[in-house]
């Protein structure tokens, strides 16, 4: 008795065992199905999918012009999935995770140019998408398989036999792809592609059909080495992810160029068929595309047209744009190419065109060589491919001397340089530079060029003691704000910087390193005209004005110069809005005559106050130079001191008998910096480059935060 009993005891617990190991194993399938996410091909549009709302995942590589996209936020259903996605900024080029709910038709989609990616307009369609970031909702079970329609017979091809079956498809059929995971960079796998299985139901009967047993074996087989794929591809993952290029892999004796930055332990090889190698076609879309010129006819259907090989670029984000690569021995083999890798991102992302950004590139070492410049490449697919192109040429990081030589040669009207555009450089800086910076910048600055720092795997405090110059990044940058300058921690998190990268650099109405001391003023010359003068002296004043004149940067947007003569009276010779080149300019001095008369100077301030300075441009600096050869008949003191408080920055010149006392009333503070005197009008030449001078001194003295 007590024999059976321990025997049944022993049975029950046997089966207790059992059925709790089966139960944690269905628990363990139910988990992974529910967080398994289909993976969708670049060219698969919204309108395939018969599934109303899904999460996918995009590859890598589809910010490309052959994936179509109609509509704005809003997208007709024959668009790109993924390329719509990118476009809509919820992933990058490096593909990622979407949500897409289908939504209804509309009478009308709008194009534009977002993150690299030109949609097209379209009048109207069947049915539309929204894209989200690929985070699921309360309440909502996504299909780990996406369910596609079809409406011709199609070769489907079995996962290992290699026999083609002719599968009818209609109403009553349904194809399914069910996609391995993705391996990762660290290992090619034999497989990559999506194995596609077929379901077939009669309509006419609910009845299965008998299963061969060679199918049976096949199907387990595939299902065995999708289950041995995800295991590898789980533990390279974690693998990769683990690797980080911490402080302590930088070797110090960055200055001996033969020694380089100690790689990270993990392997990093790219597949064979990486994107990264695809060439990217350029945006082909032009200005005056209308509703109808998308490719469809009057009927809605689809009809191809061949693409343009000219870009006309993005024209909201015209800037004349330098890249300073990073090419010294610190950076190694695998930084290099990732830095390729991301200035080539960075062109896509931009959209190259003639009327809209250009981009150059200057490798830098121990000396600084132009790779290609402005006018080079005119499209971001051949861009590309050049940067792809570059070989590493070693040596140290001396960027200062990168900066003099971009100052000083790269912004020429030789190399393709707009004047138009703003010019901006920006600085890629593997740790930190072997040369000093702070003067090199100062000039580029005053230059007008807008400097950004990309700064990737920064000093740590141990190695600080071996940076040359501290703080280098804010004694280089356009501004300290923050705005001009990007630390990434690691070379391997570089890709997640190009689209801020990008948005600052077109954002132009923040470069305020374009504007400099002889581009952004409104300048109002103050003449005296009265009898003491004479004319002969007269035509040497206007001579003066002239030399002051053509040595600034003179049109609509830039500096623009505006004359009072005066004697009891004030005439207004010309307005700042009146001539918008400088030969104009120079030619009106010229016919500027004579008045003869009294001396009013304190009126004449006032009248210039209200005739010019009061309509000067908001952003521009307000400059008053006032020439006179006497004391005044009425006061000055006032009508300064009332300008200098509307924001007029004055200099006074004062000739022969000029009132020193005057002079220094009518000049704003400090008066040594802003009245001159000479003898004799014969003298006044003397202080055309120092008034110019003292001018941008003044500018260029403003905090740069």
């Amino acid at each position: 008795l007590l024999t059976m009993k321990a025997t049944v005891i022993a049975t029950f617990f046997g089966v207790f065992l059992i059925c709790t190991y089966a139960a944690k194993e269905a628990t363990k399938k139910t988990k992974k199905a529910k967080l398994y996410v289909p993976q969708i091909d670049c060219d698969v549009k919204a309108g395939k999918i018969i599934n109303p709302e899904f999460i996918a995942k995009c590859p890598p590589g589809c910010q490309d012009v052959k994936y179509r996209v109609y509509g704005t936020d809003i997208y007709a259903s024959f668009s790109s999935v993924c390329n719509a996605a990118i476009h809509s900024g919820v992933i990058d080029n490096a593909g990622g995770k979407i949500l897409v709910q289908k939504v209804a038709g509309h009478s009308g989609y709008r194009g534009s140019f977002s993150n690299g990616v030109r949609s097209l307009s379209l009048p109207r369609w069947r049915e539309s998408f929204l894209v989200s970031e690929g985070k699921p909702r309360k309440g909502v079970t996504y299909p780990s398989t996406l369910e596609y329609s079809s409406s011709k017979s199609t070769a489907v091809k079995s996962g290992n036999c290699g026999d083609h079956i002719n599968v009818p498809t209609g109403d009553g059929v349904r194809k399914e792809y069910q996609t391995s995971p993705v391996p990762t960079p660290a290992t090619q796998m034999a497989t990559t592609t999506p194995t596609p299985t077929t379901t077939t139901t009669d309509p006419s009967t609910t009845t299965p059909k008998p299963t061969t047993t060679p199918a049976t074996t096949r199907t387990t087989t595939v299902a065995a080495a999708a289950k041995t794929r995800a295991g590898l591809h789980r533990v390279r993952d974690i693998a990769f992810r683990g690797t980080s290029t911490s402080a302590s892999n930088r070797n110090i004796l960055r200055p001996n160029t033969g020694i380089q930055r100690q790689e990270p332990v993990a392997a990093f090889q790219r597949a064979a068929g990486s994107p990264a190698h695809l060439a990217m076609e350029t945006d082909s879309w032009k200005p005056g595309l209308s509703l109808f010129d998308t490719g469809f006819n009057s009927k809605g259907e689809f009809n191809p047209k061949p693409l343009e090989s000219i870009s006309q670029g993005n024209p909201n984000c015209k800037v004349d744009l330098s890249f300073l690569m990073d090419g010294s021995w610190s950076i190694g083999k695998r930084r290099f190419q990732l830095q390729k890798q991301f200035l080539g991102n960075v062109a896509q992302a931009l959209g190259i065109g003639s009327a809209g950004p250009l981009m150059g590139i200057v490798q830098y070492g121990d000396d600084p060589s132009t790779e290609f410049n402005l006018k080079t490449y005119a499209n971001s697919k051949d861009l590309r491919n050049a940067i792809e192109k570059i070989a590493q040429k070693g040596g140290l990081s001396n960027i200062g001397k990168a900066l003099s030589f971009v100052n000083k040669n790269f912004f020429s009207d030789a190399n393709g340089n707009r004047g138009g555009a703003p010019n901006v450089v920006v600085v890629m800086v593997d740790g930190w530079p072997t040369d000093q910076v702070e003067e090199a910048s100062r000039l580029a600055r005053e230059s007008g060029i807008n400097i950004f720092f990309v700064t990737i795997e920064a000093a740590a405090e141990s190695e600080k003691q071996n940076v040359i110059e501290p703080n280098f990044v804010d004694k280089a940058v356009c501004r300290t704000n923050g705005f001009y300058s990007i630390n990434v921690p690691s070379w391997f998190s570089l890709h997640k910087v190009v689209q801020p990268l990008v948005k600052r650099v077109c954002d132009t109405d923040r470069l305020v390193c374009s504007k400099t001391c002889l581009n952004s003023a409104d300048i109002g010359f103050v003449i005296d005209g009265s009898s003491s003068v004479g004319t002969s002296n007269f035509r040497t004043v206007l001579q003066f004005v002239a030399n002051i004149s053509k040595e600034f940067e003179i049109s609509d947007t830039d500096t623009r110069i505006g004359a009072v003569q005066y004697t009891y009276e004030q005439r207004l010779e010309f307005s700042f809005d009146k001539y918008s080149t400088k030969q104009d300019v120079l030619s009106a001095i010229k016919r500027i005559s004579y008045w003869s008369g009294g001396t009013s100077t304190g009126a004449a301030i006032s009248y210039a106050s209200e005739q010019l300075f009061s309509k000067s441009k908001p952003n521009k600096r307000k400059i008053m130079i006032l020439i006179t050869d006497g004391r005044s008949y009425d006061d000055v003191r006032v009508p300064a001191m009332a300008a200098h408080q509307n924001g007029v920055i004055a200099y006074s010149v004062g000739v022969a008998w000029a009132a020193q006392d005057e002079l220094e009333a009518i000049a704003t503070d400090p008066d040594k910096e802003h009245s001159f005197f000479v003898d004799d009008f014969d003298n006044l030449y003397r202080f055309v480059h120092q008034l110019i001078q003292n001018i941008c001194t003044e500018f260029n003295s403003q905090p740069r935060n």
